[in-house]
């Protein structure tokens, strides 16, 4: 990795001064004592279970009503009123929410909002945040001849370099810092009934790592706004309640955004956690929503694109993607609402868009609406095209074909099992399609189409949009990934009509399919993906909206939610201000972000089994011929240099001074994350099951279940299939110690061992050019399936498989025999992007 310099010939993101910390003032407002204002640690914690983790305020108080509870805990609150008067009067807090009201043809709403200067401060000024804050604009290229240029945080993005030379230009300042302002909004349910809704507005900054800001635990977002969620039902007219309506939203988020004009302009000194100050200018760079809130944000009219001038017929056509609009034509239309409503409608109408009044954006510096739409994968993606095209899929092939082939897929760690099948589903989530999207491809590559119609096009659309869809979610891309993206995305487009063919679609205008093909140009302006995913918004509802609303007594919700909300934070900061306090967090090199972090295996410290016979291996585990293939791998591990000929001979001879294993029954792979509180903590990303046929506690049988592995047996990379081949785990073990000492008296480098039993190897002469995927079988030998015993260090990872279904899937399959019944597999690539990365 190559960094070229930071900004050139300025002093971009450099401090005008040093003050005093925020952890020193915050200590100042707190008071003495090492709790403060909290008399013990115990004090504190369980004021912090109250608000976070713990009952009701009426049930904790009746808790502490209790006699001699609140003695024994020695607690300086005797209910929950006392704990909230410590909470509001003595903990620091970000800004409050303010009660604005706004009349819209007679009716009065209310919405509630904070200083968004203010939340940008507190924002800047956390200490948490400190050593990670992004202040300049970078390049970063892959090679020493700075062609192939890498894009993944919004600072590598070309949109950041763009606006850090404009304000440079326009203010004549060098120490200049940009903020890249991140907006999203998303209207949602609070109630399964009575239809009740709220309309947050979130706020949060480029200058935080993506890896921050997608953790609400990290506090890297701020909610600044409830808008007004009135249908306006009192304005009967359909078209003048639309108008009204969209009036209202931007005058909102005017009142809202409004300050940052001013600052944006002549910027703001703000003063990070460490006390450095810098003058800084917040600049909307990206509104983050889904396509009514693009469509509702950019003023254009639903059906077309909230971001290119394409026409509405033909706009599903590749053809028909043109750059963002230009947004000097719009604001001069705009201004004309001063010359009345027939001259202000045509000069709209002129340049494509919605006569509304004043949209928030019209005034605010440096900013294009335009280009700051980004992509979205999860509603443009998995809830559009993708699943459109799974629709068309059920209609093609038959919903009970496809049900079928559901119920015979095997299981692996990173694959969600649907065995009542996929078509009857309802109300599918983004993360249901995105389960299915593992493997709908293995659903296809055999199947029949009516009128003997060949499927050839079929899995090249449903190969081409997975690609397309992997390659959008990489969290780094380079020049080459990009051009990968594009050419999955042609091959899409090329494919599609197999639709009309079949006699399904006959065009394909609609608004998510033509946008998808803007990625690349956001992707160079903003960085990856993941840098404005809509799921964070959606994880974001459910502390900010839902459980707010559930902690309410549903009369005059928003004043409780939103003093719940501040409660809540107060908290949060109180809680992260103490464990800064207990403990110094060890300086970390935070690495640039990578398509796989660094994987670990991880075996359990006890067996699941301590003693396995031999006649228990092969009967249940299914590893026939343990004792022989053992015998085999001690005498290669003994003799390194022996011919094949010579192993075979000199192992049917050595004796088995034992007659059982140590067995395990699960092989897990973690790796860490550097950005989070704990930069050791462990998470699992794979995993490698191994277990007999068992009794549940009713006495009913449970399947069992021998994952396939992908195994390192021949000096294998770190990506592609040569050097690696595919096999069974039948058995985890490790051997007992009296024997290794009698085999290995200089000792024997591995603590764990698995029986594996053999596929073919992967070769260009079994790759299906259609699917791209490659076609294994196992690997036989006189009828005898091929077996070995390997390290545990040789297997990469766990393996999916796709069956070969042939025309109808046949109706002895199961999920759980299918790996014994089938003789044909395609490994599959898409259960996880490691595999995608490694195995493609």
């Amino acid at each position: 990795m190559r960094y070229s310099d930071k900004y050139p010939l300025s002093q971009a993101g450099q401090p005008l001064s040093q003050q005093e910390c925020t952890d020193a003032r915050y200590n100042a407002a707190l008071g003495s004592g090492e709790w403060a204002p909290f008399n013990s640690r115990m004090d504190w914690e369980i004021a912090r279970w109250a608000k976070l983790r713990g009952p009701g305020s009426t049930a904790f108080s009746d808790l502490l009503s209790i006699e001699g509870v609140q003695e024994a805990l020695d607690l300086s609150y005797k209910n929950s009123g006392e704990l909230n008067h410590i909470i509001d009067e003595r903990l620091p807090s970000r800004p409050k929410f303010h009660r604005r009201e706004v009349v819209v043809q007679g009716e009065a709403m209310e919405f509630y909002c904070r200083d968004i200067i203010e939340c940008l401060r507190a924002l800047w000024g956390d200490p948490d945040f400190a050593e990670d804050l992004i202040f300049e604009p970078e390049r970063h290229y892959s090679d020493d001849d700075e062609v192939t240029r890498l894009f993944h945080g919004m600072e590598t993005g070309k949109w950041w370099w763009r606006v850090q030379k404009e304000v440079e230009t326009e203010t004549g300042q060098k120490k200049c810092t940009i903020i890249p302002i991140i907006i999203s909004s998303d209207k949602t349910q609070l109630t399964q009934f009575r239809n009740k809704s709220a309309y947050p507005v979130y706020m949060t900054i480029g200058n935080l790592p993506k890896h921050i800001r997608r953790k609400p635990s990290r506090q890297g977002q701020v909610l600044i706004a409830y808008l007004p969620t009135s249908r306006l039902e009192h304005v009967t007219n359909q078209a003048s309640r639309r108008r009204c309506v969209a009036n209202l939203f931007h005058h909102c988020m005017k009142h809202v955004l409004n300050p940052l004009g001013k600052a944006g302009r002549h910027g703001v000194v703000l003063t990070d956690g460490n006390g450095a100050a810098r003058r800084c200018y917040p600049i909307l760079s990206i509104f983050v929503g889904d396509y009514p809130e693009q469509v509702l944000v950019t003023l254009v009219k639903t059906g077309k694109c909230p971001v290119c001038p394409a026409e509405r017929d033909g706009i599903g056509d590749l053809d028909s993607i043109l750059p963002p609009r230009d947004i000097g034509p719009i604001r001069r239309a705009l201004r004309k609402v001063k010359d009345g409503p027939l001259a202000f409608t045509k000069a709209c109408s002129s340049v494509g868009i919605k006569p509304i009044q004043d949209p928030f954006w019209l005034n605010l510096p440096y900013v294009n609406i335009y280009e700051a739409i980004t992509p979205d994968i999860l509603h443009q993606v998995y809830q559009g095209v993708f699943k459109h095209v799974l629709k068309w899929i059920y209609a093609a092939c038959g919903e009970a074909e496809i049900d079928a082939r559901c119920r015979r897929l095997p299981p692996n760690h990173n694959i969600r099992l649907f065995l009542k099948g996929i078509t009857h589903l309802s109300r599918v989530t983004g993360t249901e399609h995105d389960q299915i999207s593992r493997f709908i491809l293995g659903l296809l590559v055999d199947i029949r189409l009516p009128d003997g119609l060949s499927n050839t096009r079929l899995v090249r659309v449903v190969r081409s949009l997975l690609d397309f869809i992997y390659l959008a979610k990489y969290p780094i891309h380079s020049s080459e990934t990009l051009d990968a993206m594009e050419e999955a995305l042609f091959t899409f487009h090329e494919n599609l009509d197999v639709f009309v063919l079949l006699g399904i679609r006959e065009h394909f205008d609609i608004p998510k399919f033509h946008f998808i093909g803007h990625y690349r140009t956001f992707l160079e302006l903003y960085g990856t993906t993941d840098n404005f995913n809509t799921e964070y918004t959606e994880r974001m509802h459910i502390e900010m909206a839902k459980e707010a609303y559930a902690a309410t007594n549903r009369k005059d919700e928003y004043s409780q939610m939103t003093l719940w909300l501040e409660r809540r934070e107060k908290i949060i900061q109180h809680e992260k201000y103490t464990r800064r306090c207990r403990s110094v967090r060890p300086g970390i090199i935070k690495p640039l972000p990578c398509l796989i972090p660094l994987r670990h295996q991880l075996m359990a410290k006890n067996p699941t089994r301590r003693a396995v016979g031999f006649d228990e291996l092969r009967d249940k585990y299914g590893a026939t011929d343990f004792e022989y293939v053992l015998a085999r791998f001690v005498i290669q591990c003994q003799n390194p240099t022996f011919t094949r000929a010579q192993i075979e001979a000199s192992a049917s001879s050595l004796h088995l001074p034992f007659y059982g294993v140590a067995v395990f029954h699960r092989l897990k792979f973690w790796s860490n994350d550097a950005y989070a509180y704990d930069p050791l903590a462990r998470q699992v990303v794979d995993s490698i099951h191994v277990e007999p046929t068992r009794l549940d506690k009713y006495n009913n049988p449970i399947p069992g279940r021998f994952d396939v592995a992908l195994i390192n047996h021949k000096d294998g990379g770190p990506a592609g299939v040569i050097g690696y081949c595919a096999a069974r785990v039948r058995c985890l073990f490790s051997l007992p110690p009296a024997a290794l000492a009698r085999w290995f008296p200089q000792g024997f480098p591995h603590a764990h061992l698995a029986y594996v039993e053999w596929f073919t190897p992967f070769s260009v002469a079994r790759f299906d050019p259609n699917s791209k995927l490659y076609r294994i079988s196992p690997l036989m030998s006189q009828n005898v399936r091929q077996a070995s015993i390997i390290p545990i260090t040789l297997i990469r990872q766990s393996l999916h498989l796709f069956p070969k279904f042939g025309a109808v899937a046949p109706s002895l399959w199961k999920s759980s025999n299918v790996l014994d019944m089938s003789s044909i597999f395609y490994a599959n690539p898409f259960s996880d992007r490691f595999p995608y990365s490694t195995v493609y």
